[in-house]
């Protein structure tokens, strides 16, 4: 099939199961089943969220997966207090992070030589590409947790120089946020609160 062929399919809105697990039905969860994450799971959450889009396929986003006890000792000192019990019991815990030298990649990640040329020796700029993508593939990573049949909880309450000092001592990479993942207790979940209306967040011109 060539390109022109391809550019032609329509395709199909997935299920409504399948829009219920990723979305209409997906939760913040602050308490987990005692179900392990099996070992290869991380592996396949990262394959399907590398394929989401980024700026010139920068990829800036790093991970870190923290699976044993002594790993989430490493980090709990660094958590809010009411961030610590929720993270110790997850079978898994992620720091997403990003890589302010990720521009020494993008030459083998693009086609476009040019790609992203216009960072080069802007510092704050690299900054801001490499955090505006990270935060998007850390997106991407909580919708290919979900798609897997994995619960996600993600979080902003930690010290993140903290977090950087401990796990990226160098400086090259930086914490962006944390996520929990497992299976979540949905026995004492609250209600949903509510979303913005589309006519209260959305602008249609």
């Amino acid at each position: 099939m060539n390109g022109q062929d391809e550019a032609a399919i329509v395709r199909e809105s997935i299920s409504t199961a399948a829009l219920d697990q990723l979305f209409r039905k997906a939760r913040t969860y602050r308490a987990w089943r005692s179900e392990r994450v099996p070992e290869a799971l991380p592996g396949e959450i990262y394959e399907l969220a590398a394929l989401g889009p980024t700026s010139g396929n920068s990829l800036p986003a790093r991970f870190v997966f923290l699976t044993s006890a002594a790993a989430k000792e490493r980090l709990l000192p660094a958590l809010d207090p009411g961030n610590v019990e929720k993270t110790r019991t997850a079978p898994l815990t992620v720091i997403v992070a990003y890589d302010i030298r990720f521009i020494e990649s993008i030459r083998q990640l693009t086609n476009n030589p040019s790609a992203l040329s216009g960072l080069d020796g802007k510092p704050a700029l690299i900054e801001e590409t490499a955090f505006r993508n990270g935060t998007l593939q850390g997106g991407y990573l909580i919708l290919a947790a979900r798609a897997l049949g994995l619960d996600c909880g993600p979080m902003s309450g930690f010290n993140a120089e903290k977090v950087n000092r401990e796990f990226f001592p160098d400086g090259r990479w930086k914490a962006n946020f944390l996520c929990n993942i497992g299976y979540g207790d949905g026995s004492k979940m609250p209600p949903r609160p509510p979303r913005l209306p589309f006519a209260d967040a959305c602008q249609v011109l």
